[in-house]
């Protein structure tokens, strides 16, 4: 599999959620930019149960199971993962599309890619039509790339993250978040979250960007300077780009670091030892014996 933005040099899954460290010889010390806002409360509970539901009522076995329990027991069970199995065919294919986005950056750059590899990863998962509808975003936008996949840090709020892109689009500069989306019922590509102007303003106010992953060697981040935030969303239907509205980053800016206090109060809240202690009855109190 070609690995792209998922698996960052400097990343590393930790049980605090995804970290970066300074270097390759590095223990990670600060969070990533998606770990930070995961810190968000989602209530996806009304997703789990939809999918369990549509997973059960989709079962071809479900005619053969009833009037049994064990068998109904069953596939309630095997439903039950339906969303957790969805998200993580959508994560696989959002990875694979991500590298091939990161691909024609490459190409387009003269730097040595593999895109060839990456678009044919695509077909042989029925995604190529992902493929070509970028295809044709990218020369109807004249994209110029920049700095594909490129790693930021700020130690000021304390976090790291990997912009997709970094590119010129009418002699713009511009920020880019790619996001794989599905198809709805219209035929168009299903809204990006909102989120991604947190994700996008958060790359912006970087101090730092990676020269070298394995020496440690960073430089001054150079487009930070008011560049033009866009959200992406590839589907199998088109290809909608959407621009962060300038009036809110700074609210989405503040946001973030609120989160990122957040982040670190969760840590010191599990360094800080058992939240709840056993307490038994009170002692008996011995009563003198009436004379």
């Amino acid at each position: 599999m070609i690995l792209g933005m998922t698996d960052p040099a400097l990343a590393h899954k930790t049980d605090f959620g995804r970290m970066y460290s300074r270097s390759t010889t590095e223990l990670p010390s600060v969070p990533s930019i998606t770990t930070v806002i995961s810190q968000a409360p989602v209530d996806l509970g009304g997703w789990f149960s939809h999918m369990a539901a549509t997973a059960m009522a989709q079962d071809h076995r479900l005619t053969e199971a009833a009037g049994n329990p064990a068998k109904l027991r069953a596939l309630a069970k095997e439903a039950s993962t339906a969303a957790e199995r969805f998200r993580d065919a959508a994560a696989l294919r959002g990875d694979r599309v991500h590298s091939y986005c990161e691909q024609v950056s490459l190409r387009a750059l003269g730097r040595p890619h593999r895109m060839a590899e990456a678009r044919e990863e695509l077909r042989a998962n029925g995604e190529d039509a992902f493929a070509a509808r970028f295809d044709e975003w990218w020369e109807l936008y004249q994209v110029e790339p920049v700095a594909p996949e490129i790693t930021v840090w700020n130690a000021e709020v304390g976090y790291a993250g990997t912009l997709d892109l970094v590119a010129r689009i009418g002699g713009r500069l511009c920020l880019i978040d790619f996001k794989t989306k599905g198809t709805d019922r219209n035929g168009q590509v299903k809204p990006m979250d909102e989120k991604v102007v947190m994700q996008l303003v958060a790359g912006m106010k970087a101090q730092e960007s990676l020269v070298d992953a394995q020496a440690g060697t960073w430089e001054p981040w150079a487009h930070g300077d008011s560049p033009l935030l866009l959200g992406v969303a590839i589907g199998e239907t088109e290809v909608r780009p959407m621009r962060a509205n300038p009036e809110v980053l700074k609210y989405h800016w503040y946001k973030f670091c609120a989160l990122r206090r957040v982040w670190d109060l969760q840590l010191q809240v599990t360094d800080a030892g058992r939240a709840l202690l056993p307490i038994g009855p009170p002692a008996a109190v011995l009563r003198p014996v009436a004379g």
